[in-house]
């Protein structure tokens, strides 16, 4: 039997990382979207230099485990002058993360859409950069509308990372309570339905969508 006492008595608490767990999820969400586009672009650019930077981004940081990206910003950084509060470093960490992510979901995307669209494009005046942003990339978005809340369901679970380096997340107050009151598997257990609150919405969400998009095609 749960004991609910450890929730109400430390409510401000679970608040507060939840608080900062979505501010954080945000922040990731917004960044590794932006990023991730310009990596996928990167990857697919007919100049060879910008396809290299964005093949050695993709396949370097997906490679290693996100705890090491995250402590790049948080010890790293700091080792050459430049000091981040660990709220910010983990959200950096994880938005950089997740960016190499998307960048492949968006690529294929990009690929998924007939050249024909692009040749179109271009032959009508249009640059590369306005035929990515006006006729590819609003088709390529439709369908990895999909992968892409799975990536974001994903981008909210792994932010627990903040709690390794005192980010002031679910698990950061989930370790303080669970140390205060010499009681674990309670406070995890409420820990993990703060989670939810948030992913279980971004699921629904999703396949809301995927069947939304199954029917217009």
């Amino acid at each position: 039997m749960l004991n609910f006492s450890i929730l109400f008595d430390h409510w401000d608490l679970y608040l507060q990382g939840f608080g900062n767990t979505l501010k954080a999820s945000l922040l990731s969400l917004l960044g590794s979207l932006l990023l991730g586009t310009l990596i996928a672009i990167f990857r697919i650019a007919p100049l060879r230099p910008l396809q290299w930077i964005g093949t050695v981004y993709v396949e370097f940081i997906r490679n290693i485990p996100l705890i090491l990206v995250v402590f790049f910003f948080f010890v790293g950084l700091p080792a050459i002058g430049i000091r981040l509060d660990p709220f910010f470093a983990g959200t950096m960490g994880l938005t950089v993360y997740t960016a190499s992510f998307i960048a492949e979901t968006i690529r294929a995307g990009i690929l998924a859409v007939p050249k024909g669209q692009t040749e179109a494009a271009r032959s009508s005046g249009l640059t590369y950069v306005q035929t990515m942003r006006h006729v590819i990339l609003p088709q390529a978005m439709k369908i990895v509308v999909p992968p892409m809340g799975n990536q974001f369901i994903n981008l909210v679970k792994n932010s627990s990372v903040l709690g390794v380096i005192a980010g002031l997340d679910l698990m950061y107050f989930g370790d303080r309570i669970s140390s205060d009151t010499l009681v674990t598997f309670d406070v995890y257990i409420f820990v993990g339905i703060f989670y939810l609150i948030l992913t279980l919405p971004l699921s629904l969400a999703v396949g809301f969508l995927e069947r939304r998009l199954a029917r217009i095609r």
